[in-house]
């Protein structure tokens, strides 16, 4: 990846780690993903960013549709993907979905961000993906 849009990406997941934190800092642990899905999407939103939730996306096998869609939670500015949990730890599955949505919609940097954490630093999780 380039240096000039990687540092464009660290500054863009600068921006959502903190509105992340400011929804953890009002609503605390323990409460459904949906709810903290929304209020993240309102904070993103007047940080000015451009918000997609629910993003469905088709799955395609040597260039044939299959009758398969996955949907991420968030895309912000068409560029990284959050895959939001509300679960009491972060597994290995959960990793392996973020990754495979940034390897079928060829997008670089997601966030896998768990809010039922006592401090949130602790349940954000960052994945690279570049393509060999």
């Amino acid at each position: 990846m380039e240096p000039a849009k990687f540092n464009e990406l660290n500054a863009l997941t600068e921006k959502i780690i903190g509105a992340a934190i400011d929804v953890h800092k009002e609503l605390g642990p323990g409460l459904l993903e949906s709810i903290y899905e929304v209020c993240l999407i309102e904070e993103l939103e007047r940080k000015g960013l451009c918000v997609q939730h629910q993003v469905d996306f088709p799955v395609y096998y040597k260039g044939q549709l299959t009758d398969k869609h996955l949907r991420m939670d968030i895309v912000v500015e068409d560029k990284i993907v959050i895959e939001l949990k509300a679960v009491e730890k972060i597994l290995p599955v959960h990793e392996v979905q973020l990754v495979t949505y940034l390897k079928l919609t060829n997008k670089n940097i997601g966030l896998l961000i768990n809010f039922n954490v006592a401090h949130l630093k602790d349940g954000i999780k960052r994945k690279i993906y570049e393509r060999l």
